[in-house]
C-alpha cells in the first residue's frame, strides 16, 4: 500500500540544474580551473561533496575544499537563485499528493539554507514533511544513504514509498534504497538515461495529467 512520497528537489519541482551547473563553472573558473559546463552539468544530481572532487581531483573536505563549496553557494544564491522558477505543475503535484493522505518527505543533496531555498522557490515549503540531505555523515547521491534516511523519517516499509527524481542518480539511489522511483524528464536527462525508474513522466503536471493511471492512482493506493 502506497503511504507516502519521497521528494528530490532540483530538477524534479524546480528548474535549477543549468543554474547548479553555471554556479560550479564560475566558482572553479575563479580558483583557476577551467572546467566546462557540458563536463560539469552532468554531474548535476550528485552530491557537490563527490563532483568537486570529480570535476577537479580537490578533496571537497580539504581547506581549498571548503571554500569552494561556500563560494559555489554564494554565486547560486546571489546570480541564480532569483531567477529560479517551479517546474511546471510542481505545487499542484504536492497539493494533489497531500490531500491525497500520502506522507511526503524531502531526500536531496542540498543542505541547510539552500535546501530551504530552494522548497522555497518551488512553492512546498509549507507542504513537506521531513527534511533529509548530504548531513550529519551521510554520503550524498548516487550514494542510498539519503534515501535510507528519507525512509527512517517517514516511519514507512520502503515498499510502500515512492520516490520521484529526475537523474540517475536518484536512480542509483533509490534502487540501493529499495525504494520505486517514478522519474522526471524535466531535468534534462533521457528516458534512457532513467532507465531503472517505474516511470517515466515529462514534469510535475504531466504526471498530475496522467495520475490516476500512474503508481501513484488510487487503484495504487488500494493495492
Amino acid at each position: 500500500m502506497l503511504r507516502g512520497v519521497i521528494f528530490d528537489i532540483d530538477g524534479t519541482l524546480i528548474d535549477s540544474n543549468d543554474a547548479h551547473a553555471n554556479s560550479w563553472v564560475e566558482t572553479l573558473a575563479e580558483a583557476g580551473y577551467q572546467v566546462p559546463f557540458d563536463v560539469i552539468w552532468p554531474m548535476i544530481g550528485m552530491g557537490g561533496d563527490k563532483l568537486l572532487p570529480t570535476a577537479t581531483g580537490i578533496d571537497s573536505e580539504s581547506e581549498i575544499g571548503k571554500k569552494l563549496g561556500k563560494r559555489r553557494w554564494e554565486i547560486f544564491q546571489k546570480k541564480y537563485l532569483p531567477s529560479l522558477r517551479p517546474t511546471p505543475g510542481a505545487r499542484e503535484l504536492v497539493e494533489r499528493m497531500n490531500r491525497d493522505g500520502l506522507k511526503l518527505v524531502v531526500a536531496t543533496s542540498a543542505s541547510g539554507d539552500e535546501l530551504e531555498a530552494l522548497l522555497d522557490v518551488a512553492g512546498v515549503s509549507d507542504l513537506m514533511g521531513p527534511r533529509e540531505s548530504a548531513s550529519g555523515g551521510r554520503e550524498s547521491k548516487p550514494d542510498p544513504d539519503i534515501v535510507q534516511a528519507a525512509v527512517r523519517a517517514s516511519r514507512i516499509k520502503p515498499e510502500d514509498l515512492i520516490m520521484l527524481g529526475d537523474t540517475p542518480y536518484d536512480v542509483q539511489a533509490s534502487i540501493g534504497a529499495h525504494v520505486n522511483l517514478v522519474a522526471l524528464l524535466s531535468g534534462g536527462w533521457t528516458a534512457l538515461e532513467l532507465s531503472g525508474a517505474t516511470a517515466i513522466y515529462d514534469d510535475p503536471a504531466d504526471l498530475l495529467r496522467w495520475y490516476d493511471q500512474s503508481p501513484l492512482s488510487v487503484d495504487a493506493l488500494a493495492d
